[in-house]
């Protein structure tokens, strides 16, 4: 067992150092066990993130059960649905890679032994696990749990019904009292967005690919489980400590594999294909576009969650969670079984010592009668986006669509137009400008996707943007168009009227429009100005890549 932390705390010369733990109630004892860091993203910025700092608390009670000294800290975390829509919005995935930095520089700085990280709000989740795959010390995941879901006339709410509701009222079609009781029901308490949104995607993603514990991604944030399962994360980095299991033993290519399949199983966010490439950057592991495609097509979707369906991640908890999930695709050969995880076994070993049951339920499918018979995080590719764009088919009945496009240099405008009845049927609406270099930050859409789909247009419209989806979004929407408008991508040659094609079935995205004519074009296009020159965003877009390699940054030497 490797420990950094006496580096920080042996000999007389440290003195200095043991004098400032005891300033905060440490002895020689404590300072002679394994240090063992617990990160959290808690703040008062959003209710995903509300109950961490307490949580973290738990989790200290079970680091200091087991034979190790916890130490808390905290980090940033941006409300992706706070932000959405404005300005602040360039700020979310931005925030991925400050979460992940952080993590790094105050593990290094103390010389923790060790990690737990408890994440809420979206771009907290990877960038948690992004540190602890660049760290590389034994390190658990643990997610700070889901919003039960809000009920109004006996339907179920989540907060993306409370944004579809504005795209209704402005098309006259609710009355502001019903858009006020939907706003005031849908969010009932704390926890991430409930539906299989980001947040609760990258927290079945971290059961699937072995950082979590098995069983700890459903429970929501307020139900007392969640303290047993944070004072277990503890308690199993402690152990995982004492056995030397590291991040990039259980990140290997396999367990992203299981990662892919998790994502096309449950209907998951599309920022899920983002993440998982920042994580396997971290993690050393060779992963791109080709490995979505394969993975997916043999991948059948079976749950049956919003958006696109029907149920939210509490409803999954009460048949099992994603153990539940996991079990099925074992059973159909469809995972890596002999991945380590965080337990220190396979994740077969892991299903075979939990009790699993198997209720008459309708949230998940059985695999020969699945929703779709292949994954729904597709990746398209065309004269549109040579390097490829996304798509979440979950909740979509059409797989082909032609029209004409509505160009927009910047999401307000886009919404500006949706709200006041500008956009037809068989418009493709383009949104450009927005991707990682030029946004800088690859804003989500959600604002103006719901302003369509609450409108009654999610069936008759498309949109294509080198920006995001938020994981609530549902529609013909096509996001992380690469390359992005900002270096000259084909989507900066759009003009209004052009005709667009999306086929998914083909995996084809095209823009008819003759080579001639984008020569043309192209020789009269000029490079717009930074949005910004200074400060985070500045620095953001000058080290970041396209959006079809996650979106990372890259150190940049002379």
């Amino acid at each position: 067992m490797e420990i950094s932390s006496q580096n920080v705390v042996s000999g007389t010369a440290r003195a200095p150092h043991r004098a400032m733990y005891k300033a905060m109630g440490l002895n020689d004892d404590d300072l002679s066990k394994p240090f063992i860091g617990v990160c959290h993203t808690g703040n008062e910025a959003t209710p995903c993130n509300i109950l961490l700092p307490s949580l973290a608390e738990h989790a200290k009670l079970g680091i200091a059960g087991n034979g190790a000294t916890p130490r808390i800290f905290s980090t940033i975390a941006v409300s992706d649905g706070i932000a959405m829509g404005h300005e602040g919005m360039k700020s979310s995935l931005i925030s991925r890679e400050v979460i992940a930095d952080s993590i790094e520089l105050m593990v290094r700085a103390h010389q923790y032994d060790a990690v737990v990280g408890i994440a809420g709000c979206d771009k907290s989740l990877p960038g948690t696990m992004m540190a602890m795959a660049r760290l590389n010390l034994p390190s658990v995941f643990v997610y700070g749990g889901t919003i039960m879901p809000g009920v109004l006339d006996g339907r179920e709410l989540t907060v993306v019904d409370v944004y579809e509701a504005v795209g209704a009222y402005d098309a006259g079609q609710i009355s502001f009292e019903m858009l006020k009781d939907i706003e005031n029901t849908a969010c009932p308490n704390s926890g991430s967005c409930g539906g299989m949104f980001t947040a609760n995607t990258m927290a079945s993603i971290s059961e699937a690919i072995g950082l979590a514990l098995p069983g700890s991604a459903s429970p929501p944030a307020e139900d007392k489980r969640r303290q047993k399962i944070v004072y277990d994360t503890g308690a199993a980095c402690a152990k995982l400590l004492e056995l030397g299991i590291k991040p990039r033993e259980i990140m290997t290519y396999e367990a992203f594999e299981n990662a892919i399949t998790m994502l096309n199983a449950v209907g998951g966010s599309t920022n899920g294909i983002l993440h998982l490439l920042s994580m396997a950057n971290e993690a050393r592991v060779k992963l791109d576009y080709d490995d979505f495609e394969r993975i997916r097509k043999k991948t059948p979707h079976i749950a049956d969650m919003k958006p696109g369906g029907n149920y939210v991640m509490n409803s999954l908890d009460k048949i099992g969670g994603i153990p539940f999930v996991l079990k099925r695709l074992a059973g159909h050969g469809l995972l890596n079984k002999d991945c380590i995880t965080v337990t220190g076994k396979t994740i077969q070993q892991n299903l075979d010592s939990m009790s699993i049951p198997e209720p008459e339920q309708s949230i998940i499918r059985p695999l020969d009668d699945p929703i779709h018979l292949v994954g729904t995080a597709v990746i398209l590719k065309g004269t549109l986006a040579p390097e490829g764009a996304v798509i979440k088919t979950a909740g979509v009945e059409m797989t082909k669509f032609r029209g004409k496009a509505r160009v927009f240099d910047r999401e307000e405008y886009a919404f500006d137009a949706v709200s006041k009845g500008e956009i037809d049927e068989g418009h493709v609406v383009v949104i450009r400008y927005e991707g990682p270099r030029g946004g800088p930050g690859m804003r989500e859409m959600l604002a103006t996707t719901a302003a369509l789909v609450g409108q009654g247009l999610g069936r008759n419209v498309a949109m294509v943007t080198d920006g995001r989806f938020s994981g609530g979004t549902r529609g013909f929407m096509v996001g992380h168009v690469a390359p992005e408008a900002y270096v000259g991508g084909p989507i900066a040659l759009i003009k209004d009227d052009d005709e667009i094609t999306i086929d998914t079935e083909t995996t084809v995205i095209d823009l008819h429009v003759s080579d001639e004519e984008l020569v043309k074009r192209r020789s009269e296009w000029k490079k717009p100005e930074p949005n910004y020159t200074s400060g985070a965003l500045a620095k953001y877009a000058s080290l970041v890549s396209s959006s079809a390699r996650g979106a990372i940054t890259t150190p940049k030497f002379d």
